[in-house]
């Protein structure tokens, strides 16, 4: 279990039980064998071995592990060792007597801020899915897309070659429809200077007759 969801569990199990006077301790700079030490005070026997319990069972629930539980017979002072974390769960005369605060209290942690940031780690933890499942829903909607680019290129592509093939068809039906008209208007002159010519030479004709 991390240690900081480690610290914020050992505090919610010791404030469940009405625990009294929490203090929680890094102790990292100070020794290898554990990284954080707390020490809180149980008013009598039976509390401080119901702050015990409590502390073992609500680890245990959240999947951190118990390596021991010492001091359970008397209830005076009973030590809940976590591996990374040690528990003091101490009477106050007892508490008082050996003032641990003084050996391991050099760097005290604040409760609030051990919750808070127990709390963003879960927050983070919960949210890191939700980023990768939406980053994978962006990639299949990307690729969903793809295909659909050639498709509407083709269609581009056909209808500017229907335009095209519109316009040919305009400039040749254009051109159809003048050619005839040229090719009347020669044909009827030449069919009018005909008789033209006839007439004439029927005049010289009569004349010379006379």
């Amino acid at each position: 279990m991390d240690i900081k969801k480690l610290q914020a569990t050992v505090i919610d199990a010791l404030e469940d039980v009405k625990a009294q006077d929490i203090r929680v301790f890094d102790t990292v700079h100070l020794t290898s064998m554990f990284d954080r030490l707390a020490i809180a005070s149980g008013t009598s026997n039976r509390q401080t071995k119901a702050l015990a319990a409590s502390v073992r069972d609500k680890v245990k629930e959240h999947g951190g592990n118990i390596v021991s539980i010492e001091g359970e017979e008397t209830g005076e002072w009973v030590l809940v060792d976590l591996g990374d974390m040690v528990v003091h769960i101490m009477q106050p005369a007892i508490r008082e007597y050996y003032r641990l605060e003084e050996i391991w209290g050099d760097k005290e942690i604040k409760l609030g801020a051990a919750k808070r940031t127990s709390k963003r780690t879960a927050e983070e933890v919960e949210e890191a899915p939700k980023k990768r499942s939406r980053h994978i829903a962006a990639s299949q909607t990307t690729l969903d897309e793809e295909p659909k680019k050639p498709a509407r290129k083709t269609a581009a592509r056909k209808t500017a070659t229907k335009t095209t093939a519109t316009k040919t068809a305009a400039k040749t039906a254009s051109k159809t429809a003048r050619t005839p008209a040229g090719k009347t208007v020669k044909v009827a002159a030449g069919k009018t200077a005909a008789p033209r010519k006839t007439a004439t030479k029927r005049a010289t004709t009569r004349k010379a007759a006379e």
